[in-house]
Protein backbone atom coordinates (compact mmCIF):
# COMPACT_ATOMS: atom_id res chain seq x y z
CA UNK A 1 0.00 0.00 0.00
CA UNK A 2 1.38 3.14 -0.90
CA UNK A 3 2.06 6.43 1.53
CA UNK A 4 -0.78 8.52 2.28
CA UNK A 5 -1.21 11.79 1.36
CA UNK A 6 -2.92 15.15 2.14
CA UNK A 7 -5.84 16.23 0.37
CA UNK A 8 -5.46 19.65 1.67
CA UNK A 9 -2.69 21.37 0.88
CA UNK A 10 -2.46 24.97 1.62
CA UNK A 11 0.22 25.35 -0.52
CA UNK A 12 -1.55 25.49 -3.86
CA UNK A 13 -2.64 28.74 -3.03
CA UNK A 14 1.38 30.03 -2.44
CA UNK A 15 2.67 28.78 -5.59
CA UNK A 16 3.05 32.04 -7.50
CA UNK A 17 3.40 35.71 -6.91
CA UNK A 18 -0.05 36.51 -8.74
CA UNK A 19 -1.47 33.84 -6.71
CA UNK A 20 -0.47 35.69 -3.75
CA UNK A 21 -1.07 38.51 -4.55
CA UNK A 22 -4.87 38.20 -5.45
CA UNK A 23 -5.38 36.62 -2.53
CA UNK A 24 -3.12 39.32 -0.17
CA UNK A 25 -6.06 40.46 2.52
CA UNK A 26 -3.82 43.30 3.19
CA UNK A 27 -2.79 45.99 0.73
CA UNK A 28 -0.68 48.56 1.35
CA UNK A 29 -1.35 52.05 -0.41
CA UNK A 30 0.33 55.14 -0.34
CA UNK A 31 -3.15 56.32 0.35
CA UNK A 32 -2.95 55.05 3.67
CA UNK A 33 0.62 57.16 4.89
CA UNK A 34 1.37 60.06 6.68
CA UNK A 35 4.83 61.41 6.68
CA UNK A 36 6.47 62.97 9.91
CA UNK A 37 8.28 66.37 9.31
CA UNK A 38 10.40 68.03 11.73
CA UNK A 39 10.50 71.94 11.14
CA UNK A 40 12.12 74.91 12.69
CA UNK A 41 13.06 78.71 12.46
CA UNK A 42 15.92 79.40 9.98
CA UNK A 43 17.18 78.93 6.20
CA UNK A 44 18.72 76.55 4.39
CA UNK A 45 18.41 74.39 7.17
CA UNK A 46 19.19 70.66 6.89
CA UNK A 47 19.96 68.70 9.43
CA UNK A 48 20.41 64.75 9.63
CA UNK A 49 18.85 63.63 13.13
CA UNK A 50 22.31 60.82 14.33
CA UNK A 51 19.23 58.51 15.77
CA UNK A 52 17.62 58.70 13.40
CA UNK A 53 19.45 57.95 9.99
CA UNK A 54 17.45 59.53 6.80
CA UNK A 55 15.08 61.78 8.72
CA UNK A 56 16.12 65.37 9.19
CA UNK A 57 15.65 68.62 10.82
CA UNK A 58 14.51 71.58 8.23
CA UNK A 59 13.65 74.99 8.13
CA UNK A 60 10.49 76.07 6.25
CA UNK A 61 12.16 76.91 2.41
CA UNK A 62 13.64 73.18 3.10
CA UNK A 63 10.57 71.51 4.08
CA UNK A 64 8.51 73.23 1.54
CA UNK A 65 11.54 71.37 -1.04
CA UNK A 66 10.92 67.87 0.63
CA UNK A 67 6.89 68.72 0.65
CA UNK A 68 7.12 68.86 -3.12
CA UNK A 69 9.12 65.60 -3.27
CA UNK A 70 6.54 63.87 -1.59
CA UNK A 71 3.40 65.21 -3.48
CA UNK A 72 4.97 64.18 -6.92
CA UNK A 73 5.17 60.80 -5.10
CA UNK A 74 2.08 60.66 -4.30
CA UNK A 75 2.24 60.74 -0.53
CA UNK A 76 -0.92 62.49 0.47
CA UNK A 77 -0.47 63.82 3.87
CA UNK A 78 2.13 65.49 6.20
CA UNK A 79 2.71 65.51 10.67
CA UNK A 80 4.65 68.61 11.37
CA UNK A 81 6.26 68.91 14.46
CA UNK A 82 7.68 72.40 15.46
CA UNK A 83 10.98 73.23 17.10
CA UNK A 84 11.13 76.86 18.36
CA UNK A 85 14.10 78.71 18.77
CA UNK A 86 13.36 79.97 22.37
CA UNK A 87 11.22 78.04 24.97
CA UNK A 88 9.70 78.88 27.91
CA UNK A 89 7.55 77.30 31.36
CA UNK A 90 4.41 77.69 29.21
CA UNK A 91 5.36 76.76 26.10
CA UNK A 92 4.01 80.14 24.09
CA UNK A 93 5.40 80.04 21.27
CA UNK A 94 3.34 76.99 20.36
CA UNK A 95 0.71 79.59 19.75
CA UNK A 96 2.76 82.07 18.09
CA UNK A 97 0.97 82.79 14.68
CA UNK A 98 4.53 83.18 13.03
CA UNK A 99 6.62 80.26 14.45
CA UNK A 100 7.88 77.76 12.06
CA UNK A 101 4.63 75.10 11.78
CA UNK A 102 2.47 78.11 11.13
CA UNK A 103 4.56 79.42 8.22
CA UNK A 104 5.08 75.73 7.01
CA UNK A 105 1.33 75.08 6.88
CA UNK A 106 0.44 78.31 5.07
CA UNK A 107 2.76 77.82 2.43
CA UNK A 108 1.92 74.34 1.90
CA UNK A 109 -1.88 74.88 1.56
CA UNK A 110 -0.98 77.85 -0.62
CA UNK A 111 1.29 75.69 -3.25
CA UNK A 112 0.16 72.43 -2.73
CA UNK A 113 -3.36 72.75 -1.66
CA UNK A 114 -4.55 68.85 -1.94
CA UNK A 115 -1.69 67.63 0.39
CA UNK A 116 -3.13 67.29 3.42
CA UNK A 117 -1.70 68.75 6.36
CA UNK A 118 -2.12 67.99 9.77
CA UNK A 119 -0.08 69.56 12.89
CA UNK A 120 0.68 67.66 16.20
CA UNK A 121 -0.34 69.89 19.43
CA UNK A 122 1.51 69.73 22.26
CA UNK A 123 3.88 72.02 24.21
CA UNK A 124 6.34 69.67 25.07
CA UNK A 125 8.92 70.98 22.00
CA UNK A 126 8.31 74.09 23.47
CA UNK A 127 8.76 74.52 27.33
CA UNK A 128 12.12 75.04 28.66
CA UNK A 129 11.32 71.74 30.95
CA UNK A 130 10.56 69.52 28.20
CA UNK A 131 7.01 68.48 29.67
CA UNK A 132 4.01 68.63 27.86
CA UNK A 133 2.16 71.42 29.60
CA UNK A 134 2.28 73.65 32.39
CA UNK A 135 4.35 72.64 35.37
CA UNK A 136 2.98 72.78 39.24
CA UNK A 137 4.58 72.00 42.89
CA UNK A 138 2.55 69.31 44.70
CA UNK A 139 3.01 69.26 47.96
CA UNK A 140 5.22 65.69 48.71
CA UNK A 141 4.58 64.35 45.33
CA UNK A 142 7.20 66.91 43.18
CA UNK A 143 6.40 68.96 39.78
CA UNK A 144 3.62 67.74 37.77
CA UNK A 145 1.82 68.79 34.90
CA UNK A 146 -1.31 70.33 35.53
CA UNK A 147 -3.77 69.10 33.51
CA UNK A 148 -6.77 71.95 33.59
CA UNK A 149 -4.23 74.92 32.60
CA UNK A 150 -2.35 73.07 29.80
CA UNK A 151 -6.22 72.64 28.12
CA UNK A 152 -6.22 76.17 27.83
CA UNK A 153 -2.75 76.24 26.17
CA UNK A 154 -3.61 73.28 23.93
CA UNK A 155 -7.11 74.92 22.77
CA UNK A 156 -4.57 78.28 21.71
CA UNK A 157 -2.57 75.74 19.77
CA UNK A 158 -5.27 74.56 17.65
CA UNK A 159 -6.48 77.28 16.81
CA UNK A 160 -3.16 79.05 15.67
CA UNK A 161 -2.58 76.30 13.73
CA UNK A 162 -6.34 76.12 12.13
CA UNK A 163 -5.83 79.55 11.56
CA UNK A 164 -3.04 78.92 9.43
CA UNK A 165 -4.57 76.10 7.17
CA UNK A 166 -3.98 73.11 9.11
CA UNK A 167 -6.88 70.68 7.97
CA UNK A 168 -6.46 68.53 10.76
CA UNK A 169 -5.03 69.31 14.57
CA UNK A 170 -3.59 66.50 16.39
CA UNK A 171 -3.48 66.78 20.16
CA UNK A 172 -0.78 64.41 21.76
CA UNK A 173 -0.11 65.59 25.21
CA UNK A 174 -2.87 63.21 26.38
CA UNK A 175 -4.41 65.74 29.35
CA UNK A 176 -7.38 64.92 30.38
CA UNK A 177 -10.18 66.63 28.04
CA UNK A 178 -8.05 67.98 25.47
CA UNK A 179 -9.86 67.02 22.67
CA UNK A 180 -13.26 68.81 24.42
CA UNK A 181 -11.30 71.68 24.81
CA UNK A 182 -10.06 72.28 21.70
CA UNK A 183 -13.10 71.37 19.66
CA UNK A 184 -15.12 74.24 21.92
CA UNK A 185 -11.82 76.62 21.18
CA UNK A 186 -12.51 76.11 17.29
CA UNK A 187 -15.94 76.04 16.65
CA UNK A 188 -15.45 79.28 18.81
CA UNK A 189 -13.41 80.80 16.22
CA UNK A 190 -15.25 79.39 13.37
CA UNK A 191 -13.04 76.54 12.35
CA UNK A 192 -16.04 74.20 12.20
CA UNK A 193 -14.53 72.16 9.42
CA UNK A 194 -10.82 71.72 10.98
CA UNK A 195 -10.91 67.94 12.10
CA UNK A 196 -9.30 66.31 15.24
CA UNK A 197 -7.13 62.93 15.13
CA UNK A 198 -6.63 62.19 18.79
CA UNK A 199 -3.61 60.59 19.59
CA UNK A 200 -6.43 58.42 22.24
CA UNK A 201 -4.47 56.14 22.99
CA UNK A 202 -0.64 57.11 23.73
CA UNK A 203 1.67 55.00 26.06
CA UNK A 204 4.57 55.85 28.05
CA UNK A 205 6.97 53.89 25.55
CA UNK A 206 11.16 53.69 25.83
CA UNK A 207 10.44 53.72 21.88
CA UNK A 208 10.54 57.49 21.71
CA UNK A 209 13.75 58.10 22.43
CA UNK A 210 14.90 59.24 18.87
CA UNK A 211 11.88 61.58 18.74
CA UNK A 212 12.67 63.40 21.39
CA UNK A 213 16.20 63.82 19.93
CA UNK A 214 14.90 65.08 16.70
CA UNK A 215 12.34 67.07 18.29
CA UNK A 216 14.70 68.60 21.22
CA UNK A 217 11.91 67.53 23.59
CA UNK A 218 13.49 65.51 26.37
CA UNK A 219 11.82 65.75 29.74
CA UNK A 220 14.68 68.20 32.09
CA UNK A 221 13.41 65.73 34.72
CA UNK A 222 11.31 63.03 35.76
CA UNK A 223 9.76 61.59 33.09
CA UNK A 224 5.94 61.70 31.37
CA UNK A 225 3.96 58.49 33.01
CA UNK A 226 1.95 60.06 35.32
CA UNK A 227 -0.25 61.32 31.79
CA UNK A 228 0.80 59.06 29.78
CA UNK A 229 -0.49 55.90 29.07
CA UNK A 230 1.52 53.12 31.36
CA UNK A 231 1.71 50.17 28.78
CA UNK A 232 1.14 47.18 31.53
CA UNK A 233 -3.05 48.09 31.31
CA UNK A 234 -4.73 47.85 27.61
CA UNK A 235 -7.97 47.90 29.03
CA UNK A 236 -7.13 51.63 29.92
CA UNK A 237 -6.83 52.21 25.69
CA UNK A 238 -10.95 51.43 25.12
CA UNK A 239 -11.58 53.99 28.11
CA UNK A 240 -9.31 56.95 26.53
CA UNK A 241 -10.77 56.44 23.67
CA UNK A 242 -14.34 56.45 24.05
CA UNK A 243 -13.72 59.29 26.04
CA UNK A 244 -12.23 61.57 22.98
CA UNK A 245 -14.70 60.42 20.66
CA UNK A 246 -17.25 61.38 22.98
CA UNK A 247 -15.68 64.99 23.23
CA UNK A 248 -15.77 65.17 19.68
CA UNK A 249 -12.56 63.70 18.12
CA UNK A 250 -12.95 62.65 14.33
CA UNK A 251 -10.07 60.05 14.29
CA UNK A 252 -8.77 58.02 16.73
CA UNK A 253 -4.60 57.23 17.24
CA UNK A 254 -2.78 54.50 18.99
CA UNK A 255 1.37 55.28 19.32
CA UNK A 256 3.22 52.78 19.34
CA UNK A 257 2.44 50.64 16.79
CA UNK A 258 3.87 47.85 15.94
CA UNK A 259 4.70 46.52 19.68
CA UNK A 260 1.09 47.27 20.11
CA UNK A 261 -0.95 45.52 17.31
CA UNK A 262 -3.26 44.01 20.02
CA UNK A 263 -4.73 47.22 21.31
CA UNK A 264 -4.98 48.41 17.37
CA UNK A 265 -7.18 45.31 17.22
CA UNK A 266 -9.22 45.90 19.95
CA UNK A 267 -10.06 49.61 19.42
CA UNK A 268 -10.54 49.15 15.55
CA UNK A 269 -12.80 46.01 17.39
CA UNK A 270 -14.89 48.64 19.69
CA UNK A 271 -15.47 51.53 17.21
CA UNK A 272 -16.11 52.69 14.07
CA UNK A 273 -14.25 56.17 14.12
CA UNK A 274 -11.15 55.93 11.82
CA UNK A 275 -8.04 55.06 13.14
CA UNK A 276 -4.73 56.06 13.06
CA UNK A 277 -1.49 54.35 14.24
CA UNK A 278 1.82 56.03 14.89
CA UNK A 279 5.49 53.70 14.24
CA UNK A 280 7.63 55.46 16.37
CA UNK A 281 10.87 56.48 16.17
CA UNK A 282 12.18 54.02 18.10
CA UNK A 283 10.24 51.70 15.86
CA UNK A 284 12.24 53.04 13.05
CA UNK A 285 15.11 53.39 14.46
CA UNK A 286 15.69 49.91 15.30
CA UNK A 287 15.03 48.49 11.73
CA UNK A 288 17.50 51.34 9.87
CA UNK A 289 19.86 50.01 12.94
CA UNK A 290 19.77 46.69 12.07
CA UNK A 291 19.83 47.39 8.24
CA UNK A 292 23.05 49.22 8.35
CA UNK A 293 24.59 46.04 9.97
CA UNK A 294 22.83 43.98 7.46
CA UNK A 295 21.19 41.68 9.96
CA UNK A 296 17.42 42.50 8.01
CA UNK A 297 16.15 43.34 4.66
CA UNK A 298 14.94 47.11 5.37
CA UNK A 299 12.64 47.20 2.61
CA UNK A 300 11.34 43.92 3.21
CA UNK A 301 11.29 44.68 6.78
CA UNK A 302 9.71 48.17 6.77
CA UNK A 303 6.51 46.75 4.35
CA UNK A 304 5.79 43.56 6.85
CA UNK A 305 5.69 45.75 9.31
CA UNK A 306 3.73 48.72 8.04
CA UNK A 307 1.50 45.85 6.46
CA UNK A 308 0.97 43.90 9.98
CA UNK A 309 -0.15 47.47 11.37
CA UNK A 310 -2.47 47.85 8.34
CA UNK A 311 -3.76 44.32 8.90
CA UNK A 312 -4.50 44.57 13.28
CA UNK A 313 -6.83 47.31 11.76
CA UNK A 314 -5.26 50.76 11.18
CA UNK A 315 -6.93 52.92 8.77
CA UNK A 316 -3.63 55.41 8.63
CA UNK A 317 -0.04 55.04 9.23
CA UNK A 318 2.26 57.42 10.15
CA UNK A 319 5.82 56.29 9.49
CA UNK A 320 9.12 57.50 8.94
CA UNK A 321 9.22 54.89 6.15
CA UNK A 322 6.43 57.26 4.20
CA UNK A 323 8.65 58.16 1.49
CA UNK A 324 10.34 54.70 0.93
CA UNK A 325 7.58 53.32 0.89
CA UNK A 326 5.71 55.90 -1.32
CA UNK A 327 8.70 54.33 -3.81
CA UNK A 328 8.05 50.43 -3.08
CA UNK A 329 4.23 50.35 -3.44
CA UNK A 330 3.33 49.58 -6.69
CA UNK A 331 0.24 52.22 -6.66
Amino acid sequence: MGPEFPTTRLRRLRRSTALRDMLAEVRLSKADLVAPLFVREGQRVRREIPSMPGQFQLSCDTAIETVRRWAGKGLPAVLLFGIPESKDAEGSEAWNDSAAVQTLCRRIKAELPDMLVITDVCLCEYTEHGHCGTLVDRPGEGKDVDNDRTLASLAKVAVSHARSGADIVAPSAMMDGQVGAIRSALDVEGFTDTAILSYAVKFASSLYGPFRDAAESAPKYGDRRTYQMDWRTGSQAIAEAEADLSEGADILMVKPAGTYLDVIAEVKRRFTAPLAAYHVSGEYSAIKAAAARGWLDERGAAVEITGAIRRAGADLIVTYFAEPLADWLKD
